[in-house]
């Protein structure tokens, strides 16, 4: 069990797609009628926190309407043959749901809150109970606010993914166009003589190395693959 090769995964927005989550830069998708500044930004909580709060309150809603596709369950299964580590630019918990046991969320986690005050303590949100208000505070009297890495702020995990990626026996890259840093340095990290798989049905440009790509969704990107992991076993 000791010596299972380490499999660490990249996954973005595309990876939720076939679960129903719209993605950020998708057309028609839920960023699309809110620009980034008034929603995803440290400014936009000082002007407007209602607005803030409401918006990611219909992104909870959204989330506790889907389930994980076959590309999350795929990815749970094979801990059964590899040593998983996921690292996610996504804020739902799909991974999670599908059984994934080792996911590092970079951009944090939107059934989560935290405060304000200075200890930014993280509180868990549940189903039952997703919504955020004005006034709703820490046990010290702070007001709390989504735990979602906004633009513009510090990525806290960051130096414990490049710990990962560093350690990788094969990289995956799932549902990303790399393009939002400081993510999507992540692929300089993996060392050179690491194969590196990325499933996206979209043109994404790698430039620095060779990558084998398979043009599909995450669902049959992923069973596609699973087929050609097996030969790492």
């Amino acid at each position: 069990m000791q010596n299972k090769k380490k499999l660490v995964v990249l996954t973005g927005a595309g990876m939720s797609v076939e679960s129903g989550l719209s993605t950020f830069r998708g057309a028609g998708g839920m960023w699309g009628q809110h620009r980034v500044e008034d929603v995803a930004t440290i400014d936009a909580w000082y002007r407007d926190k209602q607005k803030v709060l409401d918006f990611y309150n219909i992104r909870r809603k959204e989330l506790l309407g889907v389930k994980p596709n076959i590309g999350h369950m795929v990815l749970a299964e094979l801990e059964k043959d590899f040593d998983v580590k996921i690292i996610t630019q996504n804020v739902d918990n799909l991974h999670e749901q599908a059984g994934s046991t080792h996911v590092l969320h970079l951009h944090g986690e939107l059934m989560k809150v935290r405060s304000c005050g200075p200890g930014a303590e993280v509180y868990d949100l549940s189903s039952e109970n997703y919504e955020t208000r004005l006034g709703d505070t820490c046990p010290k009297g702070y007001q709390l606010r989504p735990h979602i890495v906004w633009f513009g702020e510090a990525v806290p995990e960051m130096n414990t993914a490049i710990d990962i990626v560093e350690k990788a026996d094969i990289f995956l890259i799932i549902g990303t166009s790399l393009q939002v840093y400081p993510a999507a340095s992540l692929l300089h990290y993996v060392p050179a003589k690491v194969p590196v798989y990325l499933i996206d049905p979209n043109e994404v440009s790698t430039k620095s190395r060779q990558v084998y790509v398979i043009n599909k969704g995450a669902g049959e990107g992923m069973l596609e693959l699973k087929e050609k992991l097996m030969k790492y076993l």
